[in-house]
């Protein structure tokens, strides 16, 4: 009998062990996507507010600092309108793949955190019936992140995360037209997230 609560008690102590120096997590988050309008070059870009989906996983260097990776993908109606007032409607697809620095601190149960980094978004008209030109490209542009949140620990091994993010994006035009469409200008895409994380 007491070799076995000897075994139950190494066994809670390792497991306890385990939780504290968990170094890893993934998360997969609900995003609401809100572009802004851009103007420039006597062009214009509007696009619907959209939800999409966000997957991140960090790496924790210290209990404060963390390297992290994301995968972003959100889908909805670009509008662009030129100087001699044709319009064309896109529909688009948003993917995001970005590397980053994330800081956080420990306040009980909640972990305020922010983070910043590069990445890169690539926009890619769907060719369907919600697209006017079917002279659309896919545009991949450089750009830079920011952001911050708070993540609410529900257990050792899975907390409940909200944050807004920023991403810094020079618009895309769609190649239409001889990039007659092309505003010239940067954008930053506002997303707020709601999900979970798992640590390991």
């Amino acid at each position: 009998m007491k070799k076995m609560m000897w075994m139950c008690a190494l066994l809670a102590g390792a497991l306890s062990a385990h939780a504290q120096e968990s170094r890893q997590d993934v998360s997969l988050s609900a995003v609401g996507n809100f572009p802004p309008q851009v103007n420039g070059q006597g062009s214009q870009l509007n696009a619907d507010p959209a939800l999409g989906a966000l997957a991140s996983y960090r790496f924790m260097l210290t209990p404060r600092s963390a390297l992290e990776g994301n995968y972003g993908f959100s889908q909805y109606q670009s509008h662009l309108l030129d100087t001699s007032a044709k319009h064309y409607d896109i529909h688009t697809r948003q993917q995001e793949a970005s590397v980053g620095y994330v800081y956080s601190r420990n306040y009980r149960n909640y972990n305020p955190f922010a983070d910043v980094g590069v990445g890169a978004i690539m926009f890619s008209p769907i060719k369907d019936f919600d697209t006017q030109s079917l002279d659309a490209k896919r545009q991949v542009e450089l750009g830079g992140y920011f952001g911050a949140g708070v993540a609410y620990e529900i257990s050792p091994s899975f907390d409940i995360r909200a944050q807004y993010r920023g991403f810094l994006v020079k618009a895309p035009s769609f190649k239409l037209d001889n990039d007659n469409f092309k505003t010239g200008r940067y954008e930053v895409l506002s997303q707020a997230t709601l999900g979970v994380a798992y640590h390991f």
